[in-house]
């Protein structure tokens, strides 16, 4: 893939995570924690697939955590820590969030509350706004 064709992917990535974020506020804001977790762990996901487009990588894989252990490159704005703790808070919303059979006995609307989208929406959003400053700065 080209420069500007990977250029042009991070771009595409980056703004349909910006799009999942913005559904998984409105979902919250109706009520439907279960679902605002998992768009907010997709759009933390597609950030750092973005990220990696940016860099000229293919990204394969929708653990968040995989992604940041193995991108190329290792610049970052914020502590690496940062960065892991809140992939994992997140990958453990890819399959629980919308598969009754991902939980014992319950479903996704029935386990997950409000303050667990808030705080998915803010680590997501804390992917979103790292990857900003990091295309800025690249």
């Amino acid at each position: 893939m080209s420069q500007s064709k990977f250029q042009h992917e991070a771009d595409r990535w980056w703004m349909t995570a910006g799009e999942d974020l913005d559904a998984a506020r409105i979902l919250h804001r109706a009520g439907k924690s279960s679902h605002a977790c998992f768009l907010a762990q997709q759009s933390a996901e597609k950030a750092m697939k973005a990220h990696w487009f940016a860099a000229d990588h293919d990204p394969w894989g929708h653990s968040i955590l995989k992604l940041e252990r193995e991108f190329p490159q290792q610049n970052r704005l914020q502590p690496l820590d940062d960065w892991v703790a809140y992939a994992a808070y997140l990958d453990k919303f890819y399959i629980p969030a919308r598969y009754p059979n991902g939980l014992p006995d319950l479903t996704p609307g029935q386990v997950y509350i409000s303050k667990d989208a808030e705080e998915a929406i803010e680590k997501a959003d804390f992917f979103l706004e790292q990857t900003r400053k990091l295309f800025k700065a690249g």
